[in-house]
């Protein structure tokens, strides 16, 4: 059996059989949620997000689709560009329906859970995956935050040319329609929920509380993360059991139509300035950015063929030659 929630203003039920689903949340020994589905829908809906974000159940996840791409200003601010746009990507976010407290952090160079706008949220990190000993230091040579790869709501264009978050989504907060401290901001893929930079109660977080990954315990769900003002910032590796962790989502990057990838090269070392992205009712999309004087941009539009793009791009990473071709989805 499966439920979808919709995408509209309003929650629709769909069953595909007579049997009803529940989803009883396990943290420790406590049934601490009766219905994670509905917590997960429910989330999503009273944020606002329904028209973008797809919520179905089956019988051990929720599962938010969205193209990653927000409703809501990109890229600006970014100095530490790495010469890579937002392009939208079909996603997938398994969110546990029976969540379990392991103890045993698990990090992972990728998404570790998704915003209720359908944008994946990574650790703070640019560097790679985290190994056990890095959770309890600051990354500072890896920070996206201090290293200027960030844009004001929080995110930027990765390897997959996904847009997605490192910090507080400061951006998507602004715009739910539910904004306060005792709104879910998005779920773990342990499927315990995050929260901003208080308690769901308003009451500030005291030091100490959190754990190493960014989380504590909680009342309704048995376990909670939060966005911090410091480091890590947010999630930062999952505290939960994950069982089907390595196959969880990563979003693949853009290859040319006529097969084989783009040379990774080597992008501008020491900062941009004047980083702008624009975005046109076509569909067209425009970065462009000052580096040592020169001005470089990054430029697509739809193509003829479903899930490509033509690219007309001058960067640094290719040495400023200029390059047109069309570059696809798998």
């Amino acid at each position: 059996m499966k439920i979808l929630f919709g995408k509209s203003k309003s929650l629709h039920l769909f069953a595909v059989s007579g049997l009803a689903l529940s989803a009883t949340l396990v943290a420790g020994a406590a049934n601490a949620h009766d219905d994670h589905c509905q917590a997960v829908a429910t989330s999503v809906a009273d944020a606002g997000f329904s028209d973008s974000v797809t919520v179905t159940c089956d019988t051990n996840h929720a599962t938010l689709t969205s193209d990653t791409y927000p409703d809501h200003d990109m890229m600006t601010g970014i100095s530490g560009t790495n010469e890579q746009v937002p392009v939208p990507a079909d996603y997938a976010a398994p969110i546990i329906l029976t969540p379990t407290l392991d103890g045993t952090p698990l990090t992972r160079d990728a998404a570790l859970g998704v915003a209720v706008n359908g944008v994946p949220i990574y650790d703070y990190t640019g560097g790679g995956e985290m190994a056990q000993a890095d959770l309890a230091h600051h990354q500072a040579r890896h920070d996206t935050l201090q290293t200027g790869q960030l844009d004001v709501c929080g995110g930027h264009a990765g390897r997959g040319d996904d847009y997605h978050y490192h910090v507080a989504p400061t951006c998507m907060i602004d715009q739910m329609a539910n904004a306060g401290d005792d709104a879910i901001i998005g779920w773990a893929f342990d499927g315990f929920p995050i929260y901003g930079m208080n308690n769901p109660d308003g009451s500030p977080i005291a030091d100490g509380d959190l754990d190493v990954c960014n989380g504590q315990p909680d009342d309704v769900f048995g376990y909670r993360y939060h966005t911090t003002a410091d480091a890590p910032y947010i999630v930062q590796c999952l505290m939960g059991a994950v069982p089907d962790f390595d196959r969880l989502p990563r979003v693949r990057p853009l290859t040319a139509a006529a097969g084989g990838g783009v040379d990774a090269g080597r992008p501008p070392q020491g900062g941009v300035e004047n980083l702008v992205f624009t975005q046109s009712d076509d569909g067209s999309r425009s970065m462009d950015y000052v580096f040592h004087g020169e001005e470089y941009y990054i430029r697509y539009a739809p193509s003829q063929t479903d899930g490509c793009y033509d690219y007309v791009t001058k960067t640094v990473t290719n040495g400023g030659q200029l390059f047109t071709g069309e570059l696809c989805r798998e």
